[in-house]
């Protein structure tokens, strides 16, 4: 399972946070399960009113989402490989991407796991139930033929700028790749490259109040043309500058992301 699932954490976004959250673009595939409450999500920069979830998946995506948890700020969160979503949910990525929609409409038979998960006492308890569940979902639909090929056409994306390069190193054209990742994901081979290089400046922000990074720093690592030019990109994308982000998320907050809280919340309070 380790080869589908990214993540596996407790999340609480804290007594002073209103229960907010902002869900930024991601390359993966989330599962949330708030631990006593329901859950709203609406797209920061679409129009139309929230959704409301006891739990929820979404697909990839390029824009920001914002959620919304009131009472019990706190719950698990999952993230899964692209790949992941056939073999432990019973569908392609591509079915999700863009969309959030309720865990129970995607695999019916975990509709009660949020019940489950709220009888358990201690975080290892939680953990273990949804691991669990997803080995079942993998035992019932398992890894698809092509699941080789694919991990290595996103790898290739991974590591290059372009997607003629990475067609290039796989020996396929670039027609064939582009036919294959929007298949499996639903995105472009060029969007899926956007979104790795986002989390990765993601990742680099957050050391910038630990490792004593600056912005200008953060653009050049992630091959940006300056730090405006990483201004614009990442407004875009999350709907407010790194800097507003850094101020209401990152490391210096004083409320902790769904996204990289770890699993200290969930163990204190079981």
């Amino acid at each position: 399972m380790g080869a589908f699932v990214a993540t596996l954490d407790a999340y609480d976004l804290g007594a002073g946070s209103g229960g907010v959250h902002r869900g930024l673009p991601s390359s993966t595939v989330s599962i949330t399960i708030p631990e006593d409450d329901f859950l709203e999500v609406g797209w920061v920069a679409r129009s139309g009113s929230p959704s409301r979830h006891r739990a929820v998946v979404a697909g990839l995506h390029l824009d920001a989402a914002e959620l919304r948890q009131q009472g019990c700020t706190r719950g698990v969160y999952v993230t899964l490989d692209p790949l992941g979503a056939g073999a432990l949910l019973g569908l392609p990525a591509s079915a999700l991407a863009g969309h959030v929609v309720d865990l129970a409409d995607v695999v019916p038979a975990l509709a009660d796991l949020p019940e489950r998960l709220a009888g358990c006492r201690t975080w290892p308890q939680r953990r273990a139930l949804v691991e669990r569940s997803l080995l079942a979902g993998l035992a019932r639909h398992g890894e698809r033929d092509n699941a080789r090929e694919t991990r290595a056409m996103l790898a290739a994306l991974a590591r290059t700028a372009r997607v003629d390069e990475a067609a290039r190193r796989l020996g396929c054209s670039r027609r064939h790749l582009s036919a294959r990742v929007r298949a499996e994901c639903g995105v472009t081979p060029k969007e899926y490259q956007r979104l790795v290089r986002f989390e990765s400046v993601r990742r680099r922000l957050a050391a910038v109040n630990t490792a004593g990074a600056g912005l200008a720093d953060v653009a050049a690592a992630s091959g940006f043309a300056d730090q405006a030019h990483l201004s614009r990109e990442w407004r875009a994308m999350a709907g407010y500058t790194p800097t507003e982000w850094l101020r209401a998320e990152g490391p210096s907050a004083s409320k902790p992301s769904a996204h990289d809280r770890s699993c200290a919340g969930a163990s204190a309070s079981g």
